[in-house]
């Protein structure tokens, strides 16, 4: 059997990681600012993370959400302290996309109505809604369309009142930083319309927190910058650190009922054990700190590199655009310079590297970047 052929591989094989030190099988070694899409959130095989699965493992790995584990609520529970929503709920799921597919059934299920609002450019995920509410068509079906999904201009406080107060939308979408659409932040007057519209028409706005939670901005949650309490946020990639684990936290606003939503691994023993690890690391090596620090000194680093036409970005989440296409420009880091980067479009490198990353790093980044764009 052969793989499924949907992505295009670097002929790299990774095979062994460290914080933010990658090996491959050849035994080069690679700086990782890319963080395998914002995933790594703590460090790769942080020894406290490894440690703890470890344990976990040694005593039970899974069993099914019909029974108890007290590790679910000690999870919800720090993560309720932590990001500043003690009064919400938590529902485990695995992914992202599966994360936006549950706040909007959610949503729906609450207000029962079906019509989305989402933004130009943004990405919520591949699967059914979650693709809809993806301004992609690209990767789009015909079995997703059929979604009542409406895409509006990004940070457009009119556009949004025009379509919120016709009273009949289920939801509002909206990443608290566009990351796949390289790096938007959204302006906080927007977001505050945006809490304020759909409390005024009984919409609910979900702030899908994905890529852009767990500190990755400088704070808990990217859209905490702008002061507004969403309804429903969506958390995945950073949560696990690499294993795989999401969820949606809930207003106390919003009630539940027995078989409303339902999950076979969400939650699961060791699941859990890796989110409870990452809050922990988290929280004793004052990781959001640093990533309001050094993505700081980044960014401000970067203003000098030649042919960068804009640096968009908050905390440890930044893209880097140039007047020119990066193809090669992030080649070149990657096979010249041993730095994994990510893009976005033709123009723009983005920047997602784990929250411990240091200043010492983003000097050889920087140093890097200079060489290869005055040798260009």
């Amino acid at each position: 059997m052969n793989l499924f052929d949907v992505y295009p591989l670097f002929n790299i094989e990774p095979i062994k990681a460290h914080l933010t030190t990658i090996w491959d099988k050849e035994g080069k070694e690679y700086l990782d600012f890319y963080g395998g899409h914002a995933v790594i959130s703590i460090g790769h095989s942080h020894p406290y993370y490894v440690n703890a699965l470890t344990q976990q493992l040694q005593k039970i790995g899974f069993y099914s959400n019909s029974v108890q584990n007290q590790l679910q609520i000690d999870v919800a529970d720090k993560l309720g302290k932590m990001s500043g929503y003690e009064d919400y709920s938590l529902f485990f799921c695995n992914s992202g996309a599966e994360a936006n597919e549950n706040a909007l059934k959610v949503a729906s299920f609450t207000n029962k109505r079906s019509k989305v609002i989402s933004f130009r450019q943004s990405f919520h995920g591949r699967t059914s809604g979650a693709v809809a509410a993806t301004d992609n068509p690209a990767i789009v079906s015909p079995f997703n369309a059929v979604h009542h999904i409406q895409f509006l201009p990004w940070n457009d406080i009119a556009a949004a009142e025009q379509a919120i107060s016709k009273g009949d939308v289920c939801a509002v979408i909206i990443e608290g930083i566009q990351g796949v659409s390289g790096i938007n932040v959204p302006d906080a007057a927007f977001l505050q319309a945006l809490e304020s519209l759909t409390k005024q028409y009984g919409t609910f706005l979900i702030l899908d927190e994905i890529q852009s939670g767990y500190g990755r901005s400088g704070k808990f949650f990217a859209h905490q910058f702008a002061g507004i309490r969403p309804d429903i946020i969506t958390v995945a990639k950073g949560m696990g650190n690499g294993f795989p684990i999401a969820g949606v936290l809930i207003s106390p606003s919003i009630p539940s009922s027995y078989g409303m939503l339902g999950t076979t691994f969400g939650g699961n023993h060791l699941a859990c054990a890796a989110a409870m690890a990452v809050l922990d690391v988290i929280e004793t090596e004052d990781l959001i700190h640093n990533a309001a620090v050094v993505g700081e000194y980044l960014m401000n680093e970067a203003k000098g590199l030649p042919g960068i036409k804009e640096i968009r970005g908050v905390g440890l989440m930044v893209g880097l655009e140039f007047e020119m296409p990066v193809a090669d420009l992030r080649k070149k880091l990657l096979f010249d310079h041993g730095i994994f980067t990510g893009y976005s479009g033709k123009n723009t490198i983005r920047l997602l590297p784990p929250l411990c990353i240091t200043k010492n790093e983003v000097d050889r980044l920087i140093s890097s970047l200079n060489k290869v764009l005055q040798n260009n």
